[in-house]
């Protein structure tokens, strides 16, 4: 099924998939090749995103890894101003996710620096989706639930309360690596196309994740692979997005599978 989403009224269409470059404005993200501090090193990933072929880049502000530094809001929101003010101005037209579960920060991030989506972690909850839906931007809802039933049922719920409030732009997110044993990771991505029953656009977000490295018995540095073939394997069950750490493979990798459909 073919699907857009209004980015300020410019449609992306998402028939053929899409790739989101990750860039973490952090000093802890459990994989070091996205974490960009300084002004030059925000510069070049931004620039690299979108020369690699990324559409989007989905900007953080605090790391979600398990054992991870806790973070205020008021630091989310510090470091979200200097990487998001200096994406602006280098790529003015570029489409920014912002990668956050806080309310204000979400809000500060679309009224000060045209933030186009929101890409939250944690489930959301009525604020968040009042917010989303008043701010009129794309929503990632992610799924910490630990079975496909389970997280059908909780998306049912959730996109109802979303629509209740007048969202229109929602995408979902199974969350791989959140919620889930390593298992129950592999369970749902064997069986994932079943999530097109709520007729939305799917995202996947599987980069160099422990499901990859744990399995295998290496680091996130050495998951480029595996972080492959998973992504190959989402767009074949489906995804509309993937984000990812390696753009360019990733590229790749969306760029054969519609060889593979024109035949």
């Amino acid at each position: 099924m073919s699907y857009t989403i209004n980015i300020k009224g410019r449609l992306l269409d998402l028939s053929t998939p899409q790739v989101m470059g990750i860039l973490n404005v952090t000093p802890d993200s459990f994989y070091a090749g996205s974490r960009v501090q300084t002004e030059d090193e925000i510069v070049r990933r931004c620039r690299q995103i979108v020369a690699e072929g990324a559409s989007m880049i989905d900007v953080g502000g605090y790391s979600t890894r398990p054992g991870g530094t806790e973070v205020s809001e008021a630091e989310e929101m510090e470091r979200l101003r200097f990487g998001l003010g200096i994406i602006r101005r280098e790529l003015p037209d570029a489409i920014i996710s912002v990668d956050t579960f806080r309310t204000d920060v979400a809000r500060m991030t679309v009224e000060e620096f045209g933030a186009d989506i929101i890409n939250d972690v944690s489930e959301g909850n009525e604020t968040m989706y009042r917010m989303v839906s008043r701010l009129r931007v794309p929503y990632i809802l992610m799924s910490t639930q630990p079975t496909l039933k389970q997280m059908l049922m909780s998306f049912a719920h959730q996109v109802q309360q979303l629509r209740d409030f007048g969202a229109c732009d929602i995408i979902l997110d199974p969350g791989f690596g959140f919620g889930k044993t390593l298992q129950q990771n592999y369970e749902i991505m064997n069986c994932m196309e079943r999530l097109h029953v709520m007729e939305l656009p799917l995202l996947v977000g599987i980069s160099r994740k422990s499901m990859i490295y744990k399995l295998m018995g290496i680091t996130p540095e050495e998951s480029l692979n595996g972080t492959t073939v998973l992504n190959t394997i989402s767009l074949m069950k489906g995804a509309h997005i993937l984000r990812v750490h390696d753009v360019k493979q990733a590229v790749e990798c969306v760029k054969m599978m519609d060889a593979l459909k024109s035949k």
